[in-house]
């Protein structure tokens, strides 16, 4: 693969992984499995590895959980130390080379000692409680790693939970670490209970303990069975422990839950571990995907440090994804946003990892054709932790004497009636209809979302019932719409349409990048459409840019020029357009024009946290203003940003006498700049 290729590919990434960020993390509502999601993470970190050139600092890999995993429904609280993710292992030889890496980086012999910490991995939401004198003062959500949500009022609704630690032990200051989750008898009769109430029902356990915690009103959350164990500790005042083990025995002595532990001297120990807890899987209360091994030694964890995602002391080890087998009832078309046409099998209903699933993702018509699916064949589903499973295989000779009719691709669209194509050199089919319902919902919907223009209010529920009272067309229909109009809609209130108005009118003045992100043009990512707004700051060059012209353009290649260039080309786009600017909605990124970046030119690297920016927040300041964000210090970089805590990057800036600016010094500079801070 070419550099121009692997650029395209890793932008294509990143907004997959960011839309499927998105909806894990803020709306509770996943998109795609753990499996799915775990593939596209790999093949994103095997080409910046492979093109170290493309590493953005606002990469998925270079980053611990999504890019917007504090939602404005809950205050921000910042972590006083960072909450990271683990580095994950699927196979014993993957846990040795860990052990053998992070051996030679301690600089001790393979046949030395060296103790570990073994623990279940809950599969639940991470959560810090921090008790200040005893008494719980705040507890929030893990968010993006630094900065995470204050749910301290719902967290108190939680009997595991202690209001006061026991006046004899608790220390001044003590930061807990662990995880919310739902037992999964809880969350089957949870979802029996919303099923019967016509409500919508969990994906899994996971999802019900995070779609819980994350309500506005605490007495929601008394009402579902949580439970909190700890697994760790932040920061501490006056705790003396020198090891996790400690550690834990000291949040046992606080009353706090704590998790099972065992200690480990060797690979042989961590994997009879591992196959105890994968022996009793099927028989723990709670949902568990793996485990946790720790070094046990914190001034070895402190020696060891970390990278941008994760600790390099701990490693989690994931179980393999249950299978089980199941009858493929019929195999569907399911229309998306982007009118590709994804098929899934229905299943006659089989219980994996605790929920109750019916339908299995079959991918596109290579994979149903590779594996031989077809309907009324008993297939091996799995699925490990995952919303969605997928079919492994399927058993042909336990088709009936006559056998099964191949499924076919249908030629029509399902919703709109359209035309189906299947386009060169790619493997999925396409709905061709300009005005297809289905299509029309999902791209609104879309428009409307966090990472596009944030437009509060913009439910599916209410873009559907607009697009059937045929009020909505397309994107520019909706800042046409009148209050009287809201009103007439089920379930629309006086308030209700009153803040969808005022929520529509914030979105016009939306940064450019967002309107280009949320238009849905198929590849074009937050990423993509900020690159390409940098590049060609007025929507109306944008969109009179030929394919040639946007492919000379830093950073887009020849799918996405081709992509861009097409949908500006057709139509009903140029409808859409001269409805947005009818409307006043903003078509031009002035800050992205050469007069108005008055840091063009300048390297920037970040190192640390800060007190009033959350690291991607910074970096779009500084790239607001033309600067360039680099992963790493060079000669060539013109400042290096240390916050609290700075890493290894501040060291390597002294070594080349770079200069370095605090959170004060930048925001001196910000000021004599235009734009300012």
């Amino acid at each position: 693969m070419d550099i121009e290729t692997a650029r395209t590919r890793t932008g294509q990434l990143r907004a997959e992984i960011e839309r499927a960020n998105e909806a894990y993390y803020i709306r509770q509502d996943p998109t795609m499995s753990d499996a799915e999601w775990d593939a596209l993470f790999d093949e994103l970190t095997r080409l910046e590895k492979e093109f170290p050139s493309l590493v953005t600092p606002d990469s998925p890999t270079q980053r611990v959980g999504a890019l917007r995993a504090v939602s404005s429904d809950f205050r921000p609280v910042r972590h006083s130390l960072p909450m990271l993710s683990l580095a994950k292992a699927n196979t014993v030889e993957e846990v040795a080379e860990w052990d053998t890496r992070i051996r030679r980086m301690l600089g001790i012999d393979r046949a030395a000692p060296l103790r570990y910490t073994c623990e279940p991995k809950y599969d639940g939401l991470s959560v810090e409680l921090v008790y200040r004198a005893g008494r719980l003062e705040t507890g929030s959500t893990r968010g993006d790693g630094f900065v995470g949500e204050d749910v301290t009022p719902n967290l108190r609704t939680l009997g595991s939970i202690p209001a006061r630690l026991p006046a004899e032990a608790a220390p001044p200051l003590v930061e807990v670490r662990g995880e919310v989750y739902m037992p999964i008898d809880a969350f089957r009769q949870l979802n029996r209970g919303l099923e019967a109430e016509g409500k919508p029902v969990f994906a899994n356990p996971r999802n019900s303990a995070a779609g819980s915690l994350r309500q506005k009103d605490p007495e929601i959350t008394r009402a579902r069975p949580l439970e909190f164990v700890a697994h760790g500790l932040g920061r501490t005042e006056e705790l003396s422990t020198r090891t996790h083990s400690e550690g834990l025995a000291s949040l046992r002595r606080l009353a706090l839950p704590v998790t099972e532990s065992r200690s480990a001297a060797s690979l042989e120990d961590i994997a009879l571990f591992y196959k105890e807890m994968l022996d009793r899987r099927d028989r723990t209360p709670y949902e568990m995907d793996g485990i946790v091994v720790k070094v046990d030694d914190l001034h070895l964890q402190d020696d060891l440090g970390w990278v941008s995602r994760s600790p390099r002391w701990a490693i989690a080890w994931k179980f393999p994804p249950v299978q089980r087998r199941s009858r493929i009832l019929r195999i569907m078309p399911s229309l998306g946003r982007t009118g590709k046409i994804t098929p899934f099998a229905e299943l006659e209903p089989v219980v994996l990892s605790g929920a109750r699933v019916k339908l299995a993702s079959l991918f596109n018509i290579d994979e149903i054709r590779r594996k031989d699916i077809r309907e009324g064949d008993i297939a091996l589903v799995q699925r490990g932790g995952e919303v969605i499973p997928n079919v492994v295989r399927v058993y042909p000779e336990e088709r009936p004497p006559q056998g099964l009719p191949e499924w076919q691709m249908p030629e029509r669209c399902p919703a709109c009636g359209a035309a189906v194509e299947r386009l060169e050199g790619e493997v999925d089919f396409y709905c061709t209809g300009a005005r297809c319902p289905v299509q029309l919902v999902q791209r609104l919907f879309h428009f409307g979302s966090r990472g596009a223009l944030d437009i509060t209010g913009l439910g599916e529920k209410t873009i559907q019932q607009l697009v059937q009272a045929d009020l909505v067309h397309d994107f520019g229909d909706l800042f046409t719409l009148t209050r009287a109009q809201l009103l007439g809609l089920e379930r629309m209130g006086e308030k209700s349409a009153d803040n969808l108005l005022a929520a529509i009118a914030r979105a016009k003045d939306q940064p450019v990048a967002r309107l280009v992100y949320g238009l849905g043009i198929r590849h074009v990512g937050e990423t993509v459409a900020e690159t390409l707004v940098r590049a060609l700051p007025r929507l109306e060059d944008l969109a009179a840019a030929n394919e040639q012209r946007l492919r000379e353009v830093h950073g887009i290649g020849p799918v996405v020029a081709k992509s861009v260039a097409a949908f500006f080309a057709n139509a009903d786009t140029r409808d859409v357009m001269a409805k947005l600017r009818a409307a006043g909605v903003r078509t031009e990124d002035t800050a992205a024009s050469q007069a108005a970046q008055p840091l063009a030119g300048k390297t920037f690297v970040l190192t640390g946290t800060f007190e009033s920016y959350s690291r991607e927040a910074l970096k779009a300041l500084l790239t607001r203003r033309g600067g360039k964000v680099a992963a790493s210090v060079s000669k060539k970089t013109d400042y290096v940003v240390a916050g609290a805590d700075p890493g290894s990057k501040l060291d390597k800036a002294k070594q080349l006498n770079r200069p370095i600016l605090d959170e004060a010094g930048l925001e001196r500079l910000l000021e004599e700049v235009p734009g300012g801070a």
